[in-house]
């Protein structure tokens, strides 16, 4: 269990830094060196201080150590040759006058103190310890005869010298303070020259996500980032052209989707309606020539009229589901408008409510289809799954878009909603029309909500076209 605390610790500090250094910013990684590499000179200052002033000091006051040696040899020799000694020590004593590095202390007065003289500038004593002074001070005896009659004494003043050192540590702290605010408003500003054109990047990069291939990144910046914004709208273009043709694609697969149901509609028109005639009519012919009217219930005749009805109808249905006559007919909005006529037969106990734009009758055969369409499927899927009270339909022409929205009060979408065959097939058309398709859960109702863009405007709007079908109006 030991050995995993040392691991736990390791691997949790190894995050830490992991995490703060994604948070740090571009500026704050560059200008966290600089001020470390600040700090450094400023302790690599400090630490050649400590090493290199005793040897300074020393050297410095070499000479004045030799100096108070030579004195003493000197006046001891005086001493010694002089017929009154005294009187040579003290006129010697006397010539000496103010307080100097070498001073004389006769015997018995005070004792000889030999550690240099620092306190007399206004350096901070942290700095003065800083400095490690040596012992510099040292004491040379004087003898009348065989008799001590005081002390030379070497007692340097290292004032101006540690002032000198001070003056010399400000400048360094100036200059490095100075070098570090030039480094960090370069890097300021030299960063800020490169993000911008990488947040227009970005911003760039997003619009191209979402689907805007319009806009250039304007070309800004270092070499490197102008060339990235330049491949990035050619990236634009290129994505703008595919998008293009995948539109036009898609619009072609719509076409011949609708072409071989129109097709197929046909076929089951021309060849199913007279078959279901002659069935009806040999059915009729079948029943009893003497009974007036219809067949009776119960008659083999009766069950095949009502097969071939019921088939006729089916029919019908699949007609009306292939190829809709009422959008090139009736209209757009009065297509719709059967259409929720027929839901509300299917489902007499829900309410629908209705809004349609009066321009809808205006727009092009491919919008006509795929606006009927989308409403179709929709309308569809609220039916089947849904198991709503109300229903509301909403198509509008708004600006340069349609506005398509169909709600309901049902139970709701699934967790893992997966678009089936006819969700599927509502995304390819409003894809092949550059819109946009959403599905999705608002106010406790299910919205199906779809924008289609206008190649040309339409027509003013006047009044509209509002239908109300069901027992009551709750949009």
């Amino acid at each position: 269990m030991e050995p995993e605390l040392p691991r736990l610790s390791k691997s949790l500090s190894t995050r830490f830094s992991a995490q703060l250094r994604n948070r740090l910013s571009l500026r704050a990684r560059l200008l966290l060196p600089l001020a470390a590499m600040v700090v450094g000179a400023l302790l690599l200052g400090g630490l050649a201080l400590q090493t290199f002033s005793p040897e300074q000091f020393e050297d410095e006051n070499a000479q004045g150590a030799r100096s108070a040696q030579l004195v003493a040899d000197a006046l001891n020799a005086a001493l010694a040759a002089a017929s009154n000694p005294q009187q040579t020590l003290d006129a010697f004593a006397g010539g000496l006058g103010m307080p100097a590095a070498i001073e004389f202390v006769p015997a018995g007065s005070r004792p000889p103190r030999i550690a240099a003289d620092t306190y007399r500038s206004n350096v901070p004593p942290w700095f003065t310890a800083l400095l490690r002074i040596p012992q510099l001070g040292s004491t040379h005896p004087i003898r009348i005869g065989m008799a001590h009659a005081g002390d030379i004494v070497f007692k340097p003043d290292l004032s101006a010298e540690i002032l000198e050192k001070w003056v010399g540590f400000l400048a360094i702290v100036a200059a490095s303070a100075a070098l570090m605010l030039l480094a960090g408003l370069s890097a300021y500003f030299t960063t800020g020259t490169a993000l911008r054109p990488l947040a227009q990047l970005g911003a760039g990069l997003a619009r191209m996500r979402n689907g805007n291939y319009d806009a250039a990144i304007p070309l800004a910046g270092p070499p490197e980032i102008r060339q990235s914004c330049a491949e990035a709208n050619e990236l634009a273009a290129t994505l703008k052209r595919l998008s293009r043709d995948n539109r036009d694609l898609l619009r072609k697969l719509v076409a011949v989707q609708d072409d071989e149901r129109r097709e197929l509609a046909r076929e089951l028109h021309d060849e199913m309606g007279p078959l279901l005639f002659a069935i009806r009519a040999n059915a009729t012919a079948l029943s009893d020539p003497e009974a007036e009217g219809p067949p009776e219930p119960g008659s083999p005749a009766y069950g095949i009229l009502n097969a071939a009805e019921a088939l006729q109808l089916a029919n019908r249905r699949v007609l009306e589901g292939l190829s809709p006559v009422y959008v090139a007919e009736l209209g757009l909005a009065a297509s719709i408008q059967a259409l929720l006529r027929n839901a509300q037969s299917q489902a007499p106990g829900l309410r629908v409510t209705s809004r349609f734009d009066d321009r809808l009758n205006e727009l092009d055969s491919l919008l006509s289809q795929t606006t009927y369409r989308l409403t179709q499927e929709g309308v569809t899927n609220v039916l089947r799954h849904a198991q709503a009270t109300t229903m509301g339909v909403v198509a509008m022409v708004d600006g340069n878009q349609i506005q398509i929205e169909i709600s309901d009060d049902g139970i709701g979408l699934p967790q893992d909603l997966t678009f089936g065959r006819g969700l599927t097939g509502m995304h390819d058309r409003v894809r092949a029309l550059d819109g946009k398709l959403q599905v999705l859960r608002e106010h406790n109702r299910t919205v199906v909500r779809c924008q289609l863009p206008l190649d040309h405007p339409v027509g003013r709007r006047d009044e509209g076209i509002t239908s109300t079908t069901g027992r009551s109006a709750c949009l």
